[in-house]
């Protein structure tokens, strides 16, 4: 990525050395590391995020497609996308369906209780 080779990290590593001196480098090191390690993992996430959108849109476009098809004479390739996109839209509905109320009880009618 930054194309740095080991003549460079050995000049890196020589002035990190001087300016930190043997105390502070293993620490500032460690550092280093961890911010290097959550910038890729945040890197990773957000390439998930896009490419999900992207898959999520296609969908949609080829929803759409389907619609002015009015549902007939449908390519395999648009049929697989509709069922697709019903199936993540039904796995997203069954969280928030409702469940059955629970049969009131006496403390809420308004009545005190000895």
């Amino acid at each position: 990525m930054f194309d740095i080779g080991f003549w460079e990290l050995l000049v890196i590593g020589i002035v990190a050395l001087l300016v930190l001196g043997p105390e502070r480098l293993p620490g500032a090191i460690r550092a280093t590391s961890r911010t290097l390690s959550s910038v890729r993992s945040m890197a990773s996430s957000f390439k998930q995020e896009v490419e999900q959108q992207l898959k999520l849109q296609e969908l949609h476009e080829n929803l759409k497609k389907a619609e002015q098809q009015n549902l007939e004479n449908l390519s395999p390739e648009l049929k697989q996308s509709v069922d697709k996109l019903k199936a993540a839209a039904d796995s997203v509905k069954k969280p928030y369906d409702k469940k059955p109320a629970a049969p009131a009880s006496d403390a809420g009618n308004g009545k005190k209780q000895p």
